[in-house]
């Protein structure tokens, strides 16, 4: 009996070992499996922060979709972009209004292959909101889906680029071309009328007609002469050549005298006064004198020719401040109405409200001419216009030696 008790002791022992050893070893396990749980989350959280950190250094604007359909996830860019709206948990419709964009992202889940698309937009429906000021906006929009093992929490990345500025530039050029082919054709055209009809049986021989279709013609053969002249200074001031100006002082009262001798025929037709009293004789310009004899002569030739009524009276004055060098051109002529200022340095763009259909009308590029040379030397102009007043052309320069 004693015997039998101690057998079963000695078993309720090892039974009650057994049960503490297995309890130990149970609570190690989940302790390792803990920390092995520990070190993977720690491991993706690393490696979460390293993602990020390389699209942070994207700079583009990149979100990420869950599988809910909202954002999780917005770059440094993107939250630059979206500053003023907290995206995260939000649906895409709250960053894109425009509706091409949801259309995008809804067909490259549906299809499950990426989508790439250029987005033009008006102003009003530009991502940036109430920020964009830069008129028409154009947008890269790449969609692709993402592999489930790589990104679980996401299944979208949305990249939003800004191809505005080429788009603008795109849209420059081809208007450039466009006004340019029209209007070198219309004289073209002239030329070519007045040609057929004094190759015609007879046409030579009536001479005071054929004399004045020679003049008709030679006419607009200088008006041609000019829109090429004044299309390749753009080009040349345009295609970075403006870096290699020759730059070095001048004294502008003497390359103002140089412009009004050039204009003196155009001056004394139109009963014109120009006065440049206001011209510091002393000042010194560092430039080109070129195209600053470009910018005067255009300036001057524009208040003459918007202004052909006897008496017009132009003002150009000229003086060192403390801020920089400070340069005018006033007319007291019948002014630009406030609808047309915004828009007088555009290319091949003109008022027109003072010719008359004979007239022979400027090439349309000798304000952007002006406006170019000068940012081409660092500074800046600016036109007021009080009709029957005053318009003014006025120029900011920095100081010489920073120019």
């Amino acid at each position: 009996m004693i015997y039998e008790l101690t057998i079963l002791t000695i078993a309720a022992l090892i039974v009650a070992w057994l049960y503490v050893r297995n309890g130990r070893e149970k609570k190690r396990f989940k302790q390792e499996k803990q920390q092995v749980k520990i070190i993977h989350n720690e491991a993706l959280e690393a490696e979460r922060r390293r993602h990020e950190l390389l699209l942070d250094g994207l700079s583009d604007a990149l979100f990420l979709v869950d599988h809910d359909g909202n954002v999780c996830y917005a770059n440094i860019a993107a939250r630059k972009m979206f500053s003023d709206r907290n995206l995260i948990g939000q649906s895409p419709q709250a960053a894109f209004p425009d509706a091409r964009f949801i259309e995008a992202i809804h067909h490259c889940e549906q299809k499950n292959k990426p989508v790439v698309q250029r987005i033009v937009l008006p102003q009003q429906l530009s991502p940036l909101g109430g920020r964009e000021n830069r008129g028409v906006n154009a947008w890269l929009l790449d969609v692709a889906p993402l592999p489930a093992e790589a990104y679980p929490q996401a299944k979208l990345r949305v990249l939003l680029r800004d191809l505005t500025a080429e788009f603008q530039s795109e849209q420059v050029r081809k208007d450039f071309v466009a006004n340019a082919s029209h209007e070198l054709r219309t004289p073209l055209a002239i030329i070519q009328g007045y040609l057929e009809n004094l190759l015609e049986d007879g046409g030579l021989r009536d001479h005071h007609q054929a004399s004045r279709f020679l003049s008709i013609m030679s006419k607009h053969t200088d008006r041609v002469s000019r829109i090429v002249e004044d299309m390749l200074v753009i080009s040349r001031l345009e295609s970075g050549e403006a870096a290699a100006l020759s730059i070095e002082p001048f004294e502008f009262h003497s390359c103002v005298q140089d412009v009004l001798e050039r204009l003196e025929h155009l001056i004394v037709s139109q009963e014109a006064k120009v006065h440049y009293g206001a011209v510091d004789r002393t000042l010194l310009i560092t430039g080109d004198r070129f195209y600053w004899t470009q910018v005067l002569f255009n300036l001057i030739e524009n208040a003459l020719k918007q202004n052909p009524r006897p008496g017009l009276t132009v003002t150009v004055a000229a003086k060192q401040e403390d801020d920089g060098i400070h340069i005018s051109v006033a007319d007291d002529g019948i002014g630009i109405p406030s609808s047309h200022l915004p828009f007088v340095f555009k290319r091949f763009y003109r008022v027109d409200q003072n010719h008359t259909n004979s007239a022979i009308k400027g090439t349309g590029l000798g304000l952007s001419i002006v406006k170019r040379a000068i940012e081409a030397h660092g500074g800046e102009i600016s036109v007021s216009s009080l009709p029957g007043h005053e318009t003014k052309f006025s120029i900011k320069l920095p100081e010489p030696s920073d120019t």
